[in-house]
């Protein structure tokens, strides 16, 4: 017989107390603990827990490693470390509208479409508004479909169908009976997680989570939600452009900071095969203040351009403004320029953009940048043909970064001529197809720039 006692769980986050306090201990909020009956039943709770069999991991060989799932889509795939490994809770986080459900859903009829049984959990939408949303995609409709937000009757369709694939969307839409608060509050979402990691540990069976994110572009939710997942992925991008980035932060059994390309279509999300033409196919010849620069983004390098404006300022602080660079960076370059080369930037309005909403994270886009700024400055405008990259340190000094030559060959591939690079950078000997230009310092950009 399962027997009761009294509990004192917090409405704010869910912490749990024999006794009723006054504030709660781990958020701090006053007057937050009430009381309910909990139900100790270690029978139920054993359905879906892990195996208690011991390993040693000496002993195990390949037949307890598990083959993952592939989707058909490469980008996804790819983004996974090579597919979705079974047991593994993946988090699916981005604005609203940004295609969340659209990629879900075109990655759920793929796994289907391969003789897979997948369930659909959705608390956001009815049934005849998924099935609108399949049609105009078109894509295979042989999918289980449940419109539930109780988490207990989740686990239940679980426990009846037994499916391949689970995917929840979102976890802010789900409710537990044992917890006294709102849909989408951090009880509640610690709960649900909860349930969500024995149902995948437990069963050995593969989640999909859709969760929302705050103003400030953090999954909306507590911490500790992307500490029990097993992969925190990130869908972004300017609903006013056409592609979408697919960004991994977190991945248990593959590498992090990999990226993933799609183009949102009236027929869903394609791949972008080729992402450097996507980011370049319409920049213009003769223009000052742009240059391309090789980025990389995880294991994959890309093509960007960087565009600056530099404006004759006529308010008392000129505006640093910038969109997919670093604020502070460009702060720090302006200054090395006005203190090494002897730009004039203290009264001048300085703007940077990263082409099509592209986002720049890593020092290489220094060298770039500050030619771009130097370009617009001067109103002359870079080669055509010309990629630059490279780290600029505070006394001037150009560094240089990883991944040389796979940034060089990319630029190779589509057609670049010529590559300014920082001095100590190695390159590929008897490779005539490009003219490589090394530099040490800033003072030498403007001779090798603009001759």
């Amino acid at each position: 017989m399962a027997r009761e006692k009294k509990l004192f769980v917090c409405n704010s986050c869910g912490f749990r107390s024999v006794k009723w306090l006054g504030r709660c201990p781990e958020c701090h909020s006053w007057d937050s603990l009430v009381e309910r009956q909990a139900v100790d039943d270690k029978k139920g709770n054993d359905i879906y827990a892990a195996s208690r069999v011991l390993y040693k991991l000496a002993e195990l060989d390949d037949k307890h490693e598990q083959k993952r799932f592939l989707t058909k889509i490469n980008e996804f795939d790819r983004v996974l470390g090579g597919g979705i490994v079974p047991g593994s809770i993946i988090l699916l986080g981005g604005e609203p509208g940004i295609g969340k459900s659209t990629l879900l859903l075109q990655v759920l009829s793929n796994l289907a479409s391969k003789g897979l049984k997948v369930l659909y959990a959705s608390g956001e939408e009815s049934p005849s508004q998924i099935k609108i949303r399949a049609q105009r995609l078109g894509i295979c409709e042989d999918i289980l479909l449940l419109c539930q937000t109780q988490m207990e009757e989740i686990v239940q369709a679980v426990s009846d169908s037994k499916p391949d694939v689970l995917a929840i969307d979102s976890i802010q839409t789900l409710h537990c009976h044992e917890v006294n608060s709102l849909p989408g509050s951090m009880g509640q979402v610690k709960a649900a997680a909860s349930r969500i990691m024995q149902l995948a540990k437990g069963l050995i069976l593969p989640i999909f989570v859709v969760g929302h994110v705050t103003k400030e572009g953090a999954i909306a939710g507590p911490r500790a939600l992307e500490h029990l997942v097993d992969t925190v992925l990130y869908f972004e991008g300017d609903r006013t452009q056409a592609f979408r980035i697919l960004r991994t932060v977190k991945n248990r059994f593959g590498p992090t900071h990999e990226i993933g390309i799609f183009e949102m279509k009236d027929t869903g999300l394609s791949e972008v095969k080729n992402p450097s033409h996507l980011f370049l196919e319409h920049r213009k010849k003769g223009v000052a203040g742009s240059t391309i620069f090789p980025c990389i983004e995880g294991t994959r390098p890309l093509l960007v351009e960087i565009q600056a404006l530099v404006n004759q300022s006529y308010i008392a602080l000129p505006r640093r403004t910038t969109a997919g660079f670093d604020s502070n960076r460009l702060a720090l370059l302006t200054a090395v320029m006005e203190k090494l080369i002897g730009t004039a930037l203290f009264d001048k309005d300085i703007f940077v953009n990263v082409a099509g909403g592209f986002k720049i994270s890593e020092p290489a886009a220094d060298l770039p940048l500050v030619c771009a700024i130097l370009s617009s400055f001067l109103d002359k405008p870079i080669e055509h043909s010309t990629a630059i990259f490279g780290e600029v340190g505070l006394t001037g000094e150009i560094r240089p970064v990883s991944h040389s030559e796979m940034r060089i060959k990319e630029a190779q591939r589509l057609g670049i001529k010529r590559c300014i690079v920082p001095s100590h950078t190695r390159t590929k000997k008897g490779d005539n197809t490009m003219l490589i230009e090394k530099v040490d310092h800033i003072e030498q950009l403007a001779n090798k720039i603009f001759g």
